[in-house]
């Protein structure tokens, strides 16, 4: 038989070729600046990760970032924090943004620097010199100072736990002007210069005297401030109260194990918190921590919390879209997606893995569209069934389960195409790292299973939920194609824009944020 790649039909040699190859040398596609940024943005967490390390990941984001216009630099971060709540990305395009365009840097920087945490961000990698310059240099530290102006009291305790550098480093760096006595007094205190204690912030004050009275009443400090004393399980309940939400949804075990749900009243207060849709709707939790949150509780949690645990999980969910048709959502479930979402970090690794996000995106559309076919796929598709009306955390965590073998990102397409099924809608969540299906010459074998599938299906769409920072995909962009890159809610808003016809390309829903 003549060679197929060699004497391909004419219909497939019009495929756009393959200019790329991806971390396994496989043909790829590899985005435009623009595109690149973006996913670079949305999924870059500047930690070692299964097929590259942080400082080539560094490299990368500053490269795209220097070929895209500066403009769309500024609306790069905010989309990546406001819609992807992501946190070393923003704070790194703000920082270039200072050297690059400094009018826009202003403009980005409180969009960008929300938390005292975003600040420690900005000002480590200001001082890095990764960005150009190895000093704050004036605007910057007047923006710094801003904020510590302008923050509250409440802010400006919170900015005080963490380090490198703390927020006494940064107070030393900047030296912003106290408005009033308290702040003076603040930040005498904070950096352990002389203060004058009478005109100490009453909270700071209260910190102070009960460590020399810890029969006191718990100062209504951050909760950080008082875990390394002895407290007994009252006072453990108490600070489960004051926690934030974030917080107290990642310190369940630990409640448990300190003796808190043993304490009347507690437990129900605290489920009723993390269930609670308007605190949901502030937070924003990304629904995979949430997944995440309800595998790693321990015995000692009361089921109503973990209940509760379950409903923040659906509550998450209410932006999946229930699409009209004939749906596919394909989670790649290969050996590369048992890595860290967020990479690896050294004694601080996520315990939340790339397959763990692909299982959640599958059942969570699964959950919304209950006739929808899900294919799991490594080297080929894994068959399994879900049941649609199951929760999504039941679902998600059967998916999980599964898993390794290579990559094959055609699989799935090319099983639908052996049906002669009729689609509408194919999602695949992918790293992208496709190897098994590669060919030599010309468009990748997703690509060429894709135009198979839409000369029996021309109305179908194709969504590539890509989320890894590898900089390609397995299929180019085009009217039927988009290609979104993050692991927060935000791409369930990117599928229902882009099927109902509002948008053809991610980086124009990007390009719509005002700067």
């Amino acid at each position: 038989m003549a060679n197929k790649s060699l004497f391909a039909s004419a219909v497939a040699m019009l495929l756009p070729r393959a200019d790329a190859v991806n971390r396994q040398g496989a043909p790829a596609y590899a985005y435009g600046p623009e595109a690149k940024l973006a996913q670079l943005a949305a999924t870059g967490t500047l930690a070692d990760n299964f097929y590259g390390r942080a400082d080539g990941q560094l490299a990368d984001v500053l490269d795209a970032a220097r070929a895209a216009d500066p403009y769309f630099v500024a609306q790069a971060a905010i989309y990546a924090r406001t819609s992807g709540a992501m946190k070393d990305m923003p704070a790194l395009l703000a920082a270039y943004l200072t050297v690059a365009d400094p009018d826009l840097a202003v403009r980005v920087f409180g969009r960008v620097i929300d938390n005292g945490r975003m600040l420690r961000n900005f000002v480590q990698i200001m001082r890095s010199g990764q960005v150009g310059r190895s000093s704050l240099g004036s605007r910057p530290k007047r923006l710094v100072q801003r904020w510590l102006e302008q923050a509250s009291m409440r802010d400006l305790m919170a900015a005080a736990t963490g380090g490198d550098p703390s927020l006494a480093d940064i107070v030393r760096m900047v030296h912003p002007k106290p408005a009033d006595a308290a702040r003076r007094a603040f930040y005498g205190w904070l950096i352990g210069r002389p203060y004058d204690v009478a005109a100490l912030p009453v909270e700071i004050a209260a910190f102070e005297a009960w460590k020399r009275d810890p029969a006191l009443p718990l100062p209504a400090v951050p909760f950080e401030w008082l875990t390394a004393f002895p407290l007994g399980a009252e006072q453990w309940g108490e600070l489960a109260a004051r926690m934030g939400w974030q917080a107290l949804r990642m310190n369940l075990n630990m409640l448990a194990r300190k003796g808190a749900f043993d304490v009347e009243g507690v437990a129900d207060r605290v489920a009723a918190r993390l269930s609670d849709a308007q605190a949901l709707g502030k937070v924003r939790p990304m629904p995979y921590q949430l997944m995440v949150a309800l595998g790693q509780v321990d015995a000692g949690v009361p089921l109503k919390i973990q209940a509760a645990l379950e409903d923040a999980l659906e509550l998450s969910l209410r932006g999946v879209p229930k699409v009209p048709g004939r749906i596919v959502v394909c989670p790649d479930v290969s050996g590369s997606m048992s890595s860290p979402v967020t990479g690896y970090r050294k004694g601080a690794s996520s315990k939340v893995r790339c397959i763990d996000v692909a299982a959640l995106v599958a059942a969570a559309m699964l959950r919304t569209n209950r006739q929808a076919r899900v294919m799991p796929f490594e080297q080929r598709v894994v068959p399994l069934a879900l049941a649609p009306h199951a929760r999504v955390a039941v679902n998600a965590a059967k998916l999980a389960a599964i898993g390794g073998g290579g990559t094959n990102v055609s699989a799935p397409l090319a099983m639908l195409n052996a049906e002669k099924a009729a689609v509408d809608l194919v999602v695949i969540v992918s790293d992208n790292e496709s190897w098994i299906d590669a060919s030599r010459y010309g468009a990748t074998a997703t690509m060429r299973e894709w135009d198979v599938l839409k000369r029996r299906n021309p109305a179908a769409k194709l969504v590539c939920i890509d989320i890894q920072p590898y900089g390609t995909t397995q299929a180019r962009d085009r009217a039927d194609i988009i290609n979104v890159g993050g692991f927060s809610d935000a791409v369930f808003d990117t599928i229902a824009r882009f099927v109902s016809g509002e948008t053809r390309d991610w980086v124009g829903i990007i390009k719509q944020v005002e700067v």
